[in-house]
C-alpha cells in the first residue's frame, strides 16, 4: 500500500521554510507522509526568497538559512517535470482561471492524484485552494489571508 501523498504548492512550502505559524497545521497533517509537486516549486520558492531578501523582509542571516531549507527540504518531494503533455491537457478549474504558475500546480497535483489519490493540496492561497475543490482536489486545511 502506498503511504498517503501531499501535494504542497509554492505559498505552503515558503511558509514553511520560514517556520510561520501557517504552515503548522499542513506539517502536522502531513508528518511522516510522502510529499509533492511541481518542479516549478523549487524556482518560485527559490525567487521569493531572493524578492523578500531584496525588499528588506529576510535579512542575510534570515536569506541564508532559508536557502539551506530550501536545499534540504527539496531533497523530500517527489517533483513532477513541466511535460508538453502535462501543459496540454485541457483541465481547468470550473469557474476560476488561474495564473499559469497556479494551473501548472493544478495540474501536477491532478497527475499525481490520477498516479496514486491525494490526501491533501496544501496551500495558503484562498483562489488557489477554491480552484483545487473545483478541479476535485482534497484540500483539508483553511487558508489564512
Amino acid at each position: 500500500m502506498k503511504p498517503p501523498l501531499f501535494y504542497f504548492d509554492t505559498s505552503i512550502f515558503i511558509s514553511m521554510i520560514l517556520g510561520e505559524r501557517a504552515a503548522r497545521e499542513a506539517l502536522a497533517l502531513s508528518r511522516g507522509k510522502a510529499v509533492c509537486s511541481s518542479v516549478l516549486l523549487l524556482i518560485e520558492a527559490e525567487r521569493n526568497l531572493v524578492r523578500m531578501s531584496r525588499e528588506g523582509v529576510l535579512g542575510m542571516r534570515d536569506y541564508d538559512l532559508a536557502m539551506t531549507m530550501l536545499q534540504k527540504e527539496s531533497g523530500q518531494f517527489q517533483l513532477c517535470d513541466l511535460t508538453p503533455d502535462l501543459c496540454l491537457t485541457g483541465q481547468f478549474p470550473v469557474v476560476r482561471l488561474p495564473r499559469t504558475s497556479d494551473l501548472v500546480h493544478l495540474r501536477t497535483a491532478l497527475w499525481f492524484h490520477q498516479k496514486s489519490p491525494l490526501q491533501g493540496f496544501m496551500t495558503l492561497d484562498v483562489s488557489q485552494g477554491m480552484a483545487a475543490r473545483e478541479m476535485g482536489l482534497p484540500v483539508p486545511i483553511q487558508q489564512i489571508l
